[in-house]
């Protein structure tokens, strides 16, 4: 898949990677693909997904995650206006920074947020974009908290 690959996590992080990346598509007249990872171990109590973004409670039904993050993307399309790039949504079940990294190997350029819903909020960069920074095959841009790209 070339193009942009974004991951999307539900995070407001993730959101604002989302919009980065819609826009950069847009302008390079390149196809997104956005991109969310639901881990496989669940946490039993809540049904939330270790590291990712509380889907609702059936969440562990993969058309529920699906069209969650459908619905942050008409969110994102919404919020930006104008044109939109030709957009995937892809939801898989795995690694978030694996799966990334995998398909950093046939894409352009992957785009991810400083950090996700997970882990501690003080960290200036989370575990999943730290690994993909170090490992992905292609050029990755990380945006930060202010929607800057780093």
């Amino acid at each position: 898949m070339s193009g942009i690959v974004v991951g999307v996590d539900g995070s407001d992080h993730s959101y604002r990677a989302l919009i980065w990346a819609m826009r950069q598509a847009a302008q390079q007249q390149v196809p997104l693909t956005v991109l969310a990872v639901r881990p496989a171990q669940v946490r039993p109590a809540t049904g939330i997904y270790w590291g990712v973004h509380a889907y609702p409670e059936d969440s562990h039904n993969a058309d529920v995650a699906q069209k969650a993050i459908e619905q942050i993307v008409e969110q994102a399309r919404h919020e930006i206006g104008g044109t939109t790039p030709q957009i995937t949504v892809n939801v898989v079940t795995g690694d978030p920074a694996e799966e990334l990294i995998n398909t950093s190997r046939d894409a352009d350029m992957v785009v991810v947020g400083s950090r996700g819903s997970g882990g501690f909020a003080s960290l200036l960069m989370g575990s999943v974009s730290s690994k993909v920074t170090h490992h992905a095959a292609c050029p990755v841009v990380v945006v930060r908290e202010g929607g800057q790209a780093a």
